[in-house]
């Protein structure tokens, strides 16, 4: 073998060393890229799932605030209602009461009629005797 063609068999074989180096660099590198994207996938999953829970949590609370709402809402329907039937029972014992005034009226007004006619009978009675001592005066 020649001496030029085993130093150029060398180089060859440098090169090649050479380009697998370099082919397993590529390799290192191409790795190291897909780690990357995959570290980038992993963090993309971690914000999505961060912003999952935020909605959740988000209406979580809008649930609990409409549920507060709701049972505020029913607590002043319930005291309206009650307030209502507080001013109709008012109402019903100022017609009681009005009702009892109009009767104890009615009964003053029958008493003072009765009175009324106890009074005329006796006035119709001293008329009868009056007129009974005119007979008897008459006949003596």
């Amino acid at each position: 073998m020649s001496k030029k063609y085993y130093l150029t068999e060398r180089e060859r074989e440098r090169e090649r060393e050479r380009e697998r180096e370099r082919e397993r660099e590529r390799e290192r590198e191409r790795e190291r890229e897909r780690e990357r994207e995959r570290e980038r996938e992993r963090e993309r999953e971690r914000e999505r799932e961060r912003e999952r829970g935020e909605r959740e949590r988000e209406r979580e609370r809008e649930r609990e605030r409409e549920e507060r709402d709701l049972r505020e809402r029913e607590r002043e329907t319930r005291q309206r209602e009650r307030e209502r039937e507080r001013e109709r029972e008012i109402e019903r014992e100022r017609e009681r009461e009005r009702e009892r005034e109009i009767e104890i009226e009615r009964e003053r007004e029958r008493e003072i009629e009765r009175e009324r006619e106890r009074e005329r009978e006796r006035e119709r009675e001293r008329e009868r005797e009056r007129e009974r001592e005119r007979e008897i005066n008459m006949k003596y």
